[in-house]
């Protein structure tokens, strides 16, 4: 393991990408979003994203010099074109034109469509919870659960994320989850490691439980809560992608494969203005967090989210030497 700084990490990513058919300012937006990902313990999410990323840049299946493009069909609504690109600029674009106009106009909505994965989806609503505002965010990705009952993928993991703010600049509240029982990104994981998952976590190609990560990510996952899981897939699918005119899950590539086609996935991410509802809003939002708070062994959603990221300041963020090599790679790939 190597011990690297949150800014070496930053600028290991950023040098990575500018030599992987990638712009500056979309650079730097993925490894900010990368380098959060690791801050906050989930590493699946982090680092060992850019050898896909800068894959499929170089691929041309994502377009590293895309620039996303806003319109507002709607006073409170912003539709934003990710233009086949990395999602994290046009989440950057959405989050801050939401922490403008729910404060405004009490709720606002921004819709991504021809988009790509977007990371850890806590952080992005944690960043509006930050400005003082109630968020959620909800994404859809590549088909990787089968409907309850079925046996071929059709639903991707979709992640649901929701965060409120709370006084005193103490850490918001943060929930996210993916409808799986686990991220896709802890077997894209022990795949990278070559470590075995839990059984439980995912089917193989035949619909057998399986422990091999390779089989898994050729297979199904298992969703959260059996078919309650996959009802909420369902629902993702339809907010994420169907009203953004975006590819479902089964219509989008792998987010893991450089070949073929854009995976041209969607996000929708709503903002609320607590004071817009109620002028107790916000001490409601405290009353419920500190009666959670307050039990013996329970933890709040999120509430260590400030000591992880302060604990990588001080202590650095450990890295596989393995994943380093692989990134390493990657640059001479490029200079050949």
């Amino acid at each position: 393991m190597v011990t690297m700084t949150p800014d070496q990490v930053h600028d290991l990513i950023l040098r990575t990408l500018l030599r992987c058919r990638t712009g500056q300012a979309n650079a730097q937006s993925v490894a900010h979003a990368l380098v959060a990902a690791e801050m906050v313990g989930q590493s699946g999410h982090g680092l060992r994203r850019v050898s896909s990323y800068a894959a499929q840049a170089l691929s041309g299946k994502v377009d590293g010099f895309a620039t996303p493009t806003a319109s507002h069909p709607r006073p409170g609504v912003m539709a934003v074109d990710a233009a086949m690109g990395f999602a994290y600029p046009a989440l950057d674009l959405a989050v801050d034109w939401l922490a403008e106009a729910a404060p405004r106009q009490g709720i606002a909505a921004a819709g991504i469509a021809r988009s790509h994965h977007c990371g850890v989806a806590g952080v992005t609503v944690e960043r509006l919870a930050r400005s003082g505002l109630v968020a959620l965010l909800f994404a859809n990705t590549p088909a990787a659960m089968a409907p309850w009952g079925g046996r071929k993928a059709l639903f991707g993991t979709n992640p649901i994320a929701f965060a409120a703010p709370r006084s005193g600049g103490r850490t918001p509240i943060v929930v996210d989850v993916s409808l799986s029982k686990v991220a896709r990104g802890k077997i894209m994981a022990a795949d990278q490691k070559g470590t075995a998952i839990p059984e439980g976590w995912a089917l193989d190609a035949d619909g057998q439980p399986t422990t091999d990560p390779a089989a898994a990510l050729n297979g199904t996952m298992i969703p959260m809560g059996d078919a309650k899981g996959t009802a909420l897939a369902l629902m993702v699918e339809l907010l994420a992608a169907g009203l953004m005119g975006a590819n479902f899950g089964y219509e989008a590539s792998s987010f893991f494969a450089a070949d073929g086609p854009p995976s041209g996935v969607g996000q929708l991410i709503l903002a609320l203005d607590p004071d817009a509802f109620s002028d107790m809003a916000r001490v409601r939002i405290d009353d419920l967090a500190d009666a959670m708070a307050d039990q013996p062994g329970a933890r709040l959603p999120g509430a260590r989210r400030d000591d992880l990221r302060n604990d990588a300041v001080r202590a650095g963020l450990q890295i596989d030497d393995a994943l380093l090599a692989q990134i390493d790679a990657l640059g001479r790939i490029k200079e050949v």
